[in-house]
């Protein structure tokens, strides 16, 4: 019996990964490729809505069927691994040269991960696998296929995965796309600002796990939508305690259970004394290194100075940590804070509602992380000086050298980013917050939900 979960749902959801797969098919470099990413996030589902494009598509789930793990216990040479999959799959047929085979779940077994190799030499049929836990499992693989893979991350959807969601047309999007990318910087009319800005507070609450916003989508129902993600929740909880090593587990959970808590602090420094008392890098570092591994957390590091390349100047052991989704995050405060974020119309003030609290900071900062993580950026970091007195949320790398990004939540003024601006190596910087587009000298001033296409 096949359990059907939300890979199952009536509508499919618009992921851009599917356009990641096709490229992938159309180069015809026939290496197998790997689909990577956290729990839930619909790898199985998106493959197989890619399969649909092949005359034949064949599954094989290490879980669902354990059995199947025979097919790949003798020979890995593909004739072989056909025929097992014929006599174990009667009715599967491979087409030579329109043929998909998925191998879900791959990290139950070491021998599929091996046939890699062989498998991408062949040209008659190509090869995708996934799993829910191929960051999370430390097994080493002594015939790993290095060079016969190729890999895309595939994580909870973005913030214009959900514009798509509701039903907002890619034309709308790219009207709006155009406030950031022809780089005028002109006001942005306040219906088109204030209408987005109440999007993002939505998708702040909601998050992008597929099967959240699957629900928001049937019933607009956000009590029914934290129903799921909190069982969502507690399922990667249960994933540290199936996959992560004996002496991990426990430290593992007690690291991811602590984000919030990190970042409802005035100083969102990661700090594992706050894990546990008398807590320490020797203890709890292996633990924060398994969670990002995971694909569980998004960590961003400081630097000793802000210039390139950025990694050179990491300083050991000191880093903020944020949930790979921000409904996790929001979800954990309470309800209550997701009531407050909806009815919160200006990112930079201090928060009337005294539930938001000295939280406010940390979560926008978190979907911060998220935003620029989704749009590409996936080696972030931030900078504080040894005073104290500059202190800016993010740093990315491109064309135009160091780009310092200010997250504004709970002060006005951005002297930070004024001081960073006075460096002449330092072309531009951006200032997101509740205040419509401007820019004055170096500073560029935007809304916050024009970080998802920057």
């Amino acid at each position: 019996m096949v359990l059907m979960g939300f890979d199952e749902v009536k509508i499919m959801l618009k992921r851009k990964i599917l356009n990641k797969l096709e490229s992938w098919r159309h180069k015809g470099e026939n290496k197998c490729l790997i689909v990577e990413g956290a729990r839930q996030v619909g790898k199985t589902y998106i493959v197989r809505e890619f399969g649909k494009q092949y005359k034949s598509f064949i599954e094989i789930n290490f879980i669902e069927n354990p059995s199947l793990k025979n097919i790949f216990t003798g020979d890995l040479d593909p004739d072989t691994i056909m025929t097992g999959i014929g006599l174990y799959m009667p009715g599967a047929e491979f087409i030579n040269g329109d043929t998909l085979l998925f191998l879900d779940e791959i990290q139950e077994c070491d021998q599929a991960i091996t046939s890699l190799k062989f498998l991408a030499q062949d040209h008659r049929f190509s090869v995708i696998c996934s799993g829910s836990a191929l960051g999370m499992v430390y097994k080493p693989n002594s015939s790993y296929p290095v060079g016969s893979v190729d890999y895309a991350y595939m994580q909870p959807l973005d913030f214009e995965e959900f514009l798509w969601a509701l039903g907002i047309s890619d034309d709308i999007i790219t009207n709006i796309r155009k406030y950031l990318e022809e780089r005028s910087f002109e006001k942005i009319p306040a219906a088109i600002n204030d209408r987005m800005s109440d999007l993002l507070r939505q998708y702040m609450v909601l998050g992008g796990m597929p099967e959240v916003i699957q629900c928001f989508v049937d019933k607009h129902d956000y009590m029914s939508c934290d129903t799921i993600q909190r069982r969502l929740y507690q399922d990667y909880l249960n994933d540290i305690a199936r996959y992560a090593a004996p002496d991990v587990k426990i430290k593992a959970e007690k690291c991811y259970k602590s984000i919030p808590m990190q970042l409802s602090k005035a100083n969102h420094k990661y700090q594992y004394s706050k894990v546990e008392h008398g807590g320490n890098t020797a203890k709890f570092g292996s633990s924060v290194d398994w969670l990002i591994n995971a694909h569980m957390a998004i960590v961003v590091n400081n630097v000793s100075i802000p210039e390139y390349p950025l990694e050179g100047f990491t300083i050991d052991n000191n880093f903020r940590l944020y949930p790979n989704d921000i409904g996790f995050l929001i979800c954990t405060y309470g309800y209550e804070i997701k009531a407050a974020i909806l009815a919160d119309k200006t990112i930079e003030k201090k928060p009337d509602d005294l539930v938001l609290g000295t939280a406010k900071g940390g979560i926008y900062e978190a979907l911060a992380a998220e935003m620029l993580t989704k749009s590409g950026h996936r080696n972030l970091h931030f900078y504080k000086s040894e005073t104290g007195t500059i202190e800016m949320e993010f740093l990315i790398e491109g064309q135009d050298g160091i780009i310092p990004i200010e997250i504004k939540a709970g002060r006005n003024k951005s002297r930070s980013l004024s001081e960073l601006l006075k460096n002449n190596k330092i072309k531009y910087g951006y200032k997101f917050s509740s205040q419509n587009a401007g820019i004055a000298g170096k500073k560029i001033t935007l809304p916050l939900w024009l970080l998802a296409f920057l």
